[in-house]
């Protein structure tokens, strides 16, 4: 068989024609498995159907699954470039039962297939079985007619598989093939098993037993298959190489990389390379970005091992990306999204590279400083281990892997206790910060677990083990049906608070009943994720593996408000100039509010247009894009950054909108979960403009469901109102100018016939008019249903009628009493209309009053008390003192 694809293609051919259905490889984030870092075996996506919690898609199955193993458990990292076999990235070939045929058919399968279609030679094959599984030895000699020196029982777990200490478990059968006494090496179960001439190609699980605690119980009421090939291991044997790295697929980029480097092909570096180049390709493309935690430092590690090789092969120039056209070439049609993430591919690794270049050169000529004088076999202290990676960015793993090729070795355990004393540092300091006491308990946490990992930018459901339970404050083993408690799991799709960003919600559950509902998720000292629950059924326990589900509908809406945010903020800047910057968010599901810099009102045309232009851009529906950049490459590259935010090492950078001359629309630094493209937001509409303090605007706005919603309820009101002035809606503007008009004419006919009826007396109660008070005409007059404002004017004319003396007024309207007081001009010297005034507020239950010696006015809330008021000006009117 003369490529790697052929030979995937024929193994999934040959399971069609037996009648499996070929199912595509799953994603490398195993988010039904929240044991395992990344899938490292073919079983993984089918974990579920195996132990009853899913329908298997057919009662047969075949698939070629993408593999990981570089990180946890399962680590084949360090090995890759120094051994024949070992890989990161690998492809596992296998056939599934899921209760249908058992151990003949899969040993007929497999025999079949190797010898008959393949052709490989059945001397050169050997098979194993476990000790006591005298059905699959039995079956071995009838169906392959193996001699019993190459059908061989093996008493150990090699031989027998299981899931863990409680599930599905059964012995295993496993296939050799012989290269040959040129090779060193015995066959399995001997002294030289280990060495390369016995090379295991397929391994068929027979799960026929269920175990717990350890100890098998019960045999399966449905016995399956689960079988294992590697790909690349299996594609020595077919292409009569004797390790993976001459292959064909490996052997295409070992050439890429040696043409882009002029490097001797044979250097072992080139076989790293080709090898990290497809892990982080195919991280990559399944949505893996590189980061300080989790994951995405274990896809980071595996980058700056691959970028070292490169630097020691004397490459000048980011070299990764440049290979990435070479994959895709290679795997590209067996793969489709390795070609539909290229350009997100080469970005990343063009980045990445870029920047770790300058730390490798940092640290490299550090390295060289503190080792110059060691001989072979010395140990680089811990200290300097620890301040390479603190100050200098260089990872530990790569100061070991330098010094390795010298023949050196670093002291792990200083560097453990360096870095347990930075994390005391760290704690300490956060004590001194003034902040809840209770930090203390979350900082036990993320030290003992490490930050929760968000899986939430690509999923809305997933699996995550339970790592703490917090209750009333301290942390608790269990928690029951009533409990209100913090959940917080190793992994989780829920957004916790954030940037304005509102927490999910959803629920929590378990196959055994459990159910929790999440009111909202939080973020603890930045980095753990805390669910606010209540259980509602069942028992919850550390240590449990639960189904985290959130909202899916509540977080649609809490995006769209989050993509709308950006694109107002960018319409904007547009619309009133650069200084527009951002002084706070809210983005919840029901609404965003948006705080900015801004010096006046808007005016409804700013509004207006800003409303337009962001649902333009909704219009143009544009697929949104993140990026990981430095925040320096960010800012560089156009990316608008708040002032006063504290930004980490890297920044997810988000792009939406239409591309312009310059860039995109709108390109944020923004770590929040966001639209898959513009046309999600639905509909923008800004339902508030104020102000918030001096300098400062606040804009409210609506989207989507809850934007037409609004729209529809203004209609609605439209509608009533039209109709309850009978007209048609359109119309309402001019009828409704008709008829303040009429009515600012009925106001001034009011006034003029109160004002008529003042002076004429009628419906006014007062003493009598121009009574003489100490030698002064006084007119007091009480009115009822007189506006205070009409007070002045009537005064005024009562001067003018009198020609010369004082006039006081108490208008009556609502309970409440307005007085007013007027002195002529010939008695000012004499008479302070403010005292009188001030007399009457006081009989009136009020204090105060005021206004110019000819002219004052006041008021009370005891409206009774009207005719008292009067009195009380003309007392002070008898006993005023004249003036000067």
């Amino acid at each position: 068989m003369s490529s790697t694809n052929e030979i995937r293609r024929s193994f999934l051919d040959f399971f069609a024609r037996e009648g499996h259905r070929v199912v595509p490889s799953a994603p490398l984030v195993p988010y039904n498995d929240p044991t395992l870092m990344f899938v490292n075996a073919g079983m993984v996506p089918f974990k579920n159907v195996f132990t009853g919690l899913e329908t298997p898609p057919s009662p047969t199955a075949a698939s070629s699954q993408k593999c990981v193993r570089a990180g946890g458990k399962h680590n084949d990292l360090d090995n890759v470039g120094y051994t024949a076999r070992h890989l990161t990235f690998f492809e596992m070939m296998g056939n599934f039962s899921f209760g249908d045929y058992f151990k003949e058919q899969a040993i007929h399968h497999a025999w079949t297939l190797l010898t008959k279609d393949w052709g490989l030679p059945a001397e050169k094959l050997t098979a194993t079985v476990y000790h006591t599984d005298d059905e699959a030895y039995d079956l071995w000699k009838k169906i392959a007619g193996l001699p019993d020196e190459r059908l061989i029982r093996i008493a150990t777990k090699d031989n027998f598989w299981s899931m863990g200490d409680d599930g599905p478990c059964g012995p295993c059968s496993e296939i050799f093939f012989d290269h040959g006494a040129s090779i060193a090496g015995g066959p399995p179960g001997s002294p030289d098993e280990d060495g390369d001439r016995y090379v295991e190609i397929w391994n068929l699980v027979f799960m026929q037993f269920e175990q717990e605690a350890g100890t098998i119980v019960r045999d399966l009421p449905k016995p399956s298959i689960d079988t294992g090939m590697g790909l690349e291991r299996v594609s020595t044997v077919l292409q009569g190489v004797h390790t993976v790295f001459e292959t064909t697929t490996m052997r295409a980029l070992i050439e890429a990389s040696a043409d882009l480097t002029s490097a001797d092909p044979a250097s072992p570096s080139h076989k790293v390379i080709a090898d990290h180049l497809r892990s982080t390709s195919f991280l990559l493309a399944d949505g893996v970005l590189p980061s300080n935690e989790g994951r995405g430092y274990v896809l980071r590690r595996i980058m700056r091992r691959a970028m070292r090789h490169a630097h020691l092969l004397g490459a000048s120039e980011p070299l990764m990306h440049r290979l990435v056209p070479a994959l895709v070439t290679e795997m590209g049609q067996a793969y489709p999204e390795l070609g539909r993430a290229q350009p997100l591919i080469e970005e990343t690794l063009e980045r990445e590279e870029t920047q770790f270049r300058r730390t490798l050169a940092n640290g490299l000529r550090l390295l060289d400083e503190a080792t110059g004088g060691m001989g072979e076999g010395a140990s680089l202290d811990g200290e300097t281990a620890f301040k390479l990676y603190d100050t200098y960015g260089f990872p530990y793993d790569l100061t070991e892997d330098a010094l390795r090729s010298r023949g050196l070795t670093v002291d792990r355990e200083g560097f453990d206790a360096a870095m347990a004393r930075q994390k005391a540092a760290a704690r300490a300091a956060w004590k001194g910060s003034g902040q809840a006491a209770d930090g203390e308990l979350w900082f036990d946490i993320a030290e003992r677990e490490g930050a929760t990992e968000f899986t939430g930018y690509s999923a809305t459901e997933g699996e995550g083990r339970v790592v703490a339970l917090i209750k009333d404050g301290a942390e608790v083993s269990s928690a029951g049906a009533g409990d209100s408690v913090l959940v917080l799991t190793n992994q989780t799709p829920f957004y916790g608070e954030s940037g304005g960003q509102t927490g999910d919600a959803g629920t929590i559950t378990t196959p055994e009943g459990l159910r929790i509902a999440v009111t909202d998720t939080s973020k603890p000292l930045g980095r753990l994720h805390a669910h606010h629950a209540t259980v509602e059924a069942g028992t919850l326990k550390a240590g449990d593996t639960v189904h985290l589900w959130v909202d899916a509908e509540r977080r649609d809406r809490i995006r769209a408000n989050h993509s709308a945010t950006h694109l107002m903020h960018e319409a904007l800047r547009r619309r009133l100039g650069e200084h527009v910057t951002q002084k706070g968010s809210l983005v919840a599901e029901d609404r965003l509010r948006f705080d900015f810099s801004h010096p006046k009102p808007l005016t409804p045309e700013d509004i207006a247009a800003v409303e337009a232009e962001v649902n333009a851009e909704i219009r143009a529906n544009e697929t949104v894009s993140t990026r990981l950049m430095s925040p320096d490459d960010a800012i560089a590259a156009g990316a608008m950054a708040l002032f006063g935010e504290k930004y980490g090492d890297e920044v997810r950078v988000l792009s939406m909108g239409r591309a312009g001359e310059e860039r995109t629309y709108s390109v944020e630094l923004c770590g929040g979960t966001h639209v898959r493209a513009t046309g999600d937001i639905g509909l923008f509409r800004i339902v508030s403009e104020s102000a918030v303090s001096s300098g400062v605007r606040r804009i409210e706005a609506l989207t989507g469901e809850a934007a037409r919603e609004w729209l529809v309820a203004r209609e609605e009101a439209l509608k009533n109102a039209a109709a309850a002035i009978r007209v048609a809606p359109e119309e309402v503007p001019n009828r409704i100018a008709a008829l303040l008009d009429d009515r600012k004419r009925l106001e001034r006919e009011l006034a003029d016939a109160r004002k008529a009826l003042a002076l004429g007396g009628g419906g006014a109660k007062a003493g009598p008019a121009d009574e003489d008070v100490g030698g002064v005409k006084f007119s007091g007059q009480v009115i009822e249903g007189l506006e205070a404002k009409e007070l002045r004017g009537l005064l005024d004319e009562a001067k003018a009628r009198m020609g010369s003396g004082v006039a006081a007024i108490v208008a009556v309207n609502d309970g409440r009493a307005a007085i007013a007081a007027a002195v002529t001009d010939d008695l000012t010297s004499r008479y302070d209309a403010v005292a009188l005034v001030r007399a009457g507020v006081e009989a009136l239950g009020g204090k105060g009053g005021g206004g110019r010696p000819d002219m004052a006015q006041g008021g009370g809330p005891d409206a009774s008390k009207a005719d008292e008021a009067i009195a009380a000006v003309r007392r002070a009117l008898e006993s005023a003192p004249a003036t000067a």
